[in-house]
C-alpha cells in the first residue's frame, strides 16, 4: 500500500468519525489515546512493582479500557435522551454530547494520574505541578456533577 492510499484511508476514517462524534470527536480521541499510553506505562511500571506483569490483570486492564469506553456511549444516550425529552416540550438544547464529554474528561483525568503514577514508578522525576493540577481538573469536574446532581435532587424534593 503506498503513502497516498494510507493517507486516504486515515483520513476517511477521521473525517467519518469526526462527522459522527461531533464535539465528543476530541475528547474520545484523547481517551483513547491516554488508554493506550497508561496500558503502555502500566506494562512498563509492573517490574517495578510487587505484583509484575500478570496475563490475568494484563486483561483485566484491557476490559476495563473497554468498559470506560462503553461508560461515554452510555452518557452520549443519556445526552440523547435529554434532548429527545425536551423537544418533545419544544425546548431546543444548546448542546449535543454534554453528559458524553463531561464522562470522557472525568475519564481522561483518571488516566492522565495513572500515567503520571506509573512513570513514578517507572522511576521519572515530574515537575513538582503536574500531578495537584490533573487531581485538581478531575476534582473540578467531580464538583461541577456534584452540584448539577444536588441541583436537580433539591428540586425532585421540593416537587414531591
Amino acid at each position: 500500500m503506498n503513502h497516498k492510499t494510507m493517507q486516504a484511508i486515515v483520513t476517511g476514517i477521521t473525517g467519518f468519525l469526526s462527522s459522527v462524534l461531533g464535539i465528543l470527536y476530541v475528547p474520545v480521541l484523547l481517551m483513547v489515546l491516554c488508554n493506550i499510553i497508561d496500558y503502555i506505562t502500566g506494562l512498563m511500571a509492573a517490574p517495578n512493582r510487587k505484583d509484575g506483569i500478570n496475563s490475568y490483570k494484563s486483561m483485566r486492564g484491557i476490559c476495563k479500557k473497554v468498559t470506560m469506553w462503553l461508560l461515554v456511549v452510555v452518557g452520549a444516550i443519556i445526552d440523547h435522551l435529554l434532548k429527545y425529552a425536551a423537544a418533545t416540550f419544544g425546548i431546543a438544547l444548546p448542546f449535543t454530547f454534554l453528559i458524553a464529554c463531561i464522562v470522557a474528561v472525568w475519564i481522561i483525568c483518571n488516566e492522565l494520574i495513572s500515567i503520571l503514577e506509573n512513570m513514578v514508578d517507572i522511576g521519572v522525576s515530574l515537575p513538582i505541578f503536574i500531578l495537584p493540577l490533573v487531581k485538581h481538573i478531575r476534582s473540578q469536574v467531580d464538583e461541577m456533577t456534584e452540584t448539577l446532581t444536588e441541583n436537580r435532587e433539591e428540586k425532585t424534593f421540593y416537587e414531591k
